[in-house]
């Protein structure tokens, strides 16, 4: 089953779908690993990851492109993409999509600040004028029906908390959105669990939450009760990773070696404790058995040292 139509089958559950955040492959095998039915691309992970810069429009397309492909080609379950602002209007939006479907991913979000944008949790967001915004997602959807009709259209609004923006303005913009062709809202940074309830209410489309920054940090059920159709969190991977990183390289700078033997006691018992099965040497391995002369292979591994998949 294609990955598209293995997420519009998601959403079509009941259920709320509990999409945790990746910002490249290593992490997001991690979270499929874990056992989530999909994982989210971020595009505030990938700047911050790849460049050292804020999310603040400074990855090309290209560059984003990239690590949805290796990400989308890294695990088997359906990958949904931050895609900014389409890198530019209609036009630029076509060339988007059309590249997003072929890295393998089964979802993006489009949204309608200008260009550069910024993260959604920051001040100072500027919006593009309505019409403009619906120019893009009418063009995000001719894109998608040319390639695979299930690829979805994530409609992103940063209205609500952008200059002259506000919670009714988002509300409009994304009913604006679904009836251009996009299949599901994402209504930006909501002040609380009342304004998201009026959003679910109000927006005649299923709805992406994000847990992050401004927005209240609401229960899985209670988001669910409210009928929020698709939650992220999108910054798990990112802050988790430097968090680890941080307290390790503090741990040498103090301790030396000391620390790196502690690390690797708390890793006894760990799912990630054996990272070399993990990484997939086993199955290269398996490869090289079935691919290689079996001569070469005995030559590889006789009488070396080193991990033994």
């Amino acid at each position: 089953m294609k990955k598209t139509t293995q997420l519009r089958e998601l959403l079509a559950k009941k259920e709320i779908l509990v999409v945790p955040g990746c910002y490249n492959a290593l992490t997001a095998k991690i979270i499929e690993k874990a056992g989530f039915d999909a994982v989210y691309l971020s595009g505030y992970g990938i700047s911050v990851s790849l460049l050292g810069m804020p999310d603040v429009g400074l990855a090309t397309m290209t560059e984003v492109h990239t690590v949805a492909r290796y990400v989308a080609n890294a695990v088997s379950i359906p990958v949904i993409a931050d895609s900014d602002t389409g890198y530019g209007n209609a036009i630029n939006v076509l060339r988007t999509v059309r590249e997003y479907i072929q890295t393998g991913v089964a979802a993006i979000h489009l949204e309608d600040q200008i260009t550069p944008k910024r993260c959604g949790h920051v001040a100072g967001k500027m919006l593009v004028p309505v019409e403009e915004a619906v120019g893009k997602i009418m063009a995000a959807d001719a894109a998608r029906k040319e390639m695979d009709p299930d690829f979805l259209i994530i409609a992103r609004t940063d209205a609500r908390g952008a200059v002259g923006g506000g919670l009714e303005e988002a509300i409009a913009r994304a009913n604006a959105y679904i009836k251009a062709g996009a299949d599901m809202a994402f209504v930006e940074a909501p002040l609380s669990a009342d304004e998201l309830r009026k959003i679910v209410k109000e927006v005649a489309a299923p709805l992406l939450y994000n847990v992050a920054g401004v927005s209240p940090y609401l229960p899985i059920e209670e988001l669910e009760e409210i009928g929020v159709s698709l939650v992220i969190y999108p910054g798990v991977s990112l802050r988790a990773t430097a968090k680890a990183v941080w307290d390790l390289s503090q741990a040498i700078k103090t301790k030396g070696t000391q620390a790196e033997i502690d690390f690797q006691k708390q890793m006894k018992g760990h799912p990630l404790e054996d990272f070399h099965a993990f990484a997939g040497f086993q199955e290269i391995r398996q490869i090289e058995e079935k691919f290689l002369p079996k001569a070469d292979v005995a030559s590889k591994y006789e009488d070396t040292i080193g991990y033994q998949p």
